[in-house]
């Protein structure tokens, strides 16, 4: 284990590993007091324990994709897995075990070999780590139901240093936990054990442009359309700049195992698409790569970014509420969406922390360059998630930023929960991920 400390460290050296794997250069002036580089759980035991003994919090950070940047906390021991990838893989029995820094590309190339898959992360290289502790809105989710419902035991490094295994019958609760509480999960979770799904044999995509004087045609007809699209078939739409004017774009993407079972899925919709298009292409053979690579184009590197999300009652009027939101982006490379979660929003879910829910999630990507922008691009998102909270139920703790706005991230039954298993599990707040805003208060118990 490798271990850049503050206060001795090269001022180069530091800052590089302070930012290491970091996605989003809207980074927070935090500064942990070290930062421990891991390739084994024995590396991350020494870890926690080394903040025991120096009455420090830990931070975690496994793939980086954080757009808060949750990982850089003041005066913590920061855990840097980014390094550390193993997988194993039993196609048999259609499992994998995989560190959190695996990133869902990584984890699907290697699946591909075995005609298998996992509904990870829409951006390949979004590691599994936060992914899956914030629930996992990966591929399809309305339908086959999120990333962390595909979870089936977690190994874990605890506050005070001691490897567990968990799940459904052994340390239950923290495996409950471990399935959406986000950064307020007490521990350190070292390998994921997750089922897997058959590799769809023909992915096929459908999009339709429109120019913003149909806005409210296009989109009514994309709210109507989730009634009539089947259990293998997502549908997103998006505001976004193209050639310098606001469009509104949506998308459907079905993953069948024949062209056939594609049409059959993709025409419904294609027929009863609103006339004026701007661009339109029906039932175009597609695939992970290529979807990862959309979104790689619409997530650049070295850029800045801030983000909010919220769900939408079932019975708000989604396209009156947002419409402001897509046509106001104040810069060319941000984009928002909306998608929907039905069936998935109505379903019975399992036991785990993850709870919070609608028919409609909506999310903004602000997107930009220069420092000098900051301000602007954060005053602008406040104002727009102002507006349309009253409409909300509560937010996905993936897309949010505590610093920004607070709101609610599970239902009170379960952050209850979720507190109580705070407090056997860290009692002294050990594990500093969850902590932003007020001192140092835990987002469980805000």
């Amino acid at each position: 284990m490798q271990i850049i400390w503050r206060d001795t460290a090269d001022a180069r050296v530091y800052e590089a590993a302070r930012l290491d794997h970091v996605f989003n250069k809207h980074c927070p002036n935090r500064f942990p007091l070290a930062i421990a580089k891991v390739t084994s759980e024995g590396d991350i035991i020494a870890a926690v324990r080394l903040a025991i003994q120096h009455g420090c919090h830990v931070s975690v950070r496994a793939g980086g994709h954080s757009f808060p940047v949750w990982s850089v906390q003041d005066d913590s021991i920061l855990i840097d897995m980014g390094d550390w990838k193993q997988l194993r893989v039993n196609p048999e029995k259609r499992v994998a075990i995989s560190t959190p820094s695996i990133t869902s590309k990584e984890l699907n190339d290697q699946l591909a070999t075995h005609d298998l898959m996992f509904p990870g992360g829409h951006c390949g290289d979004v590691g599994l780590g936060g992914f899956l502790l914030q629930g996992g809105m990966g591929w399809n989710c309305g339908n086959w139901g999120w990333g962390c419902e595909f979870v089936e035991a977690v190994d874990v490094v605890t506050a005070q240093g001691q490897l567990v295994h968990c799940n459904a019958q052994q340390n239950e609760d923290l495996f409950w936990a471990s399935r959406g509480a986000g950064p307020a999960f007490p521990g350190v979770i070292t390998q994921f054990h997750v089922r897997l799904i058959p590799l769809p044999r023909e992915i096929r995509s459908s999009v339709y442009i429109y120019p913003q004087r149909l806005y409210y045609e296009a989109f009514k007809w994309a709210l109507s359309s989730v009634h009539t699209l089947d259990g293998d078939t997502e549908i997103t739409a998006k505001a976004k700049y193209d050639d310098g004017a606001p469009v509104f774009a949506i998308y459907f993407t079905a993953m069948k195992n024949t062209t056939e079972d594609a049409i059959r899925a993709l025409q419904p919709v294609h027929d009863s698409r609103p006339a004026g298009t701007l661009h339109e292409s029906f039932c175009l053979k597609d695939s992970l790569n290529n979807l990862y690579e959309i979104m790689s184009t619409l997530h650049p590197k070295k850029h800045r970014y801030c983000s909010d999300n919220v769900y939408l009652r079932n019975d708000a009027d989604v396209p009156g509420l947002l419409e402001k939101a897509c046509f106001t982006l104040p810069h060319q490379d941000s984009y928002l969406f909306w998608t929907s979660m039905r069936p998935w929003s109505r379903k019975e879910l399992p036991e785990m922390a993850l709870s919070m829910r609608s028919d409609h999630y909506f999310a903004v990507y602000l997107i930009w360059e220069s420092e000098e922008d900051d301000q602007q691009c954060v005053e602008w998102l406040q104002q727009i998630m102002k507006q349309i909270e009253g409409e909300s139920v509560g937010s996905y703790i993936g897309d949010s930023d505590f610093e920004l706005r607070f709101t609610e991230y599970w239902t009170a039954d379960n952050r209850r929960r979720l507190v109580r298993i705070r407090d056997e599990w860290d009692p002294d707040g050990r594990i500093n991920g969850g902590y932003f805003g007020e001192g140092k208060r835990s987002v469980a118990t805000k």
